[in-house]
């Protein structure tokens, strides 16, 4: 391994996915996310029909149950971690959860039929319920070596959305599911960098992590080795939503809207 090459540790422990960095910078999409300054994040994998509401606690729990005393950003998942992948490119490592069971589809043309779905615009799941339980998700975890900017970390969160749209269109034709996350984080005694778009080393090296650690979690959830299949449209899914509704398209001015 290159001296360049990330440092963030991960480690899989009773259902509990920890990305560890010491010092590190977080941001998050997922619950209770945003900006973090913790030495670890996580990734943890419910159980199929998971109730609980009292979050804080329950992955406090969790995390004590794994043997993890850190605390930091915490994600959520109902796929198992057996299907975790991980990849590494230069001073970025990622690691992916991905399940399509409830697919999110975004129909383009202003014309085009709703996916053969029987969902509304309000957002209801395909079984027909608003609540029911949402056990697919595709989790993204992206660490690099470099400290970046404020604005080149919030970047990065959007780097590594893209490449998981991009690769999940390619393999699966949704752009995601009703309930991705992803989280960030930067090394903040690393080599300063300013910048993280995809013209950048560290958003290369992020888009390709991403695209491998997908890619090979679809592989390992969906492979020829499994019975699982990427359901065909929303409306084979168990759960998923189509959004359907259109906006009203307007030109700014310098007098207003």
């Amino acid at each position: 391994m290159s001296e360049e090459a990330s440092a963030f540790e991960t480690t899989i422990r009773e259902g509990v996915l920890r990305v560890r960095r010491e010092g590190a910078r977080w941001l998050s999409s997922g619950w209770d996310g945003g900006e973090w300054r913790a030495d670890a994040a996580y990734n943890v994998s419910v159980p199929e029909g998971f109730d609980r509401t009292d979050l804080e606690t329950y992955l406090a729990e969790r995390r004590e149950r794994a043997g993890f005393g850190d605390s930091g950003p915490c994600l959520l998942t109902g796929v198992e971690l057996q299907h975790a992948r991980g990849a590494r490119c230069g001073p970025v490592s990622a690691v992916a959860t991905a399940g399509v069971s409830n697919p999110a589809a975004l129909p383009v043309a202003p014309d085009a039929p709703p996916a053969e779905s029987p969902t509304e615009s309000g957002g209801e799941s395909a079984d027909g319920s608003a609540d029911s339980p949402e056990i697919g998700t595709v989790n993204v975890l992206v660490g690099t070596e470099r400290s970046l900017a404020s604005g080149a970390l919030a970047n990065l969160l959007a780097v590594a959305v893209e490449a998981k749209t991009a690769v999940l269109l390619s393999e699966t034709g949704f752009p995601g599911t009703t309930s991705d996350a992803a989280v960030v984080a930067c090394n903040p005694a690393g080599e300063e960098a300013t910048f993280s778009g995809a013209a950048t080393e560290v958003g290369a090296c992020a888009r390709a992590c991403v695209r491998e650690a997908v890619r090979a979690s679809l592989a390992s959830r969906y492979g020829e080795d499994t019975d699982a299949t990427v359901p065909a449209s929303v409306a084979d899914a168990d759960h998923g939503v189509v959004t359907d509704r259109r906006a009203e398209v307007f030109r700014p001015s310098e007098s207003g809207v």
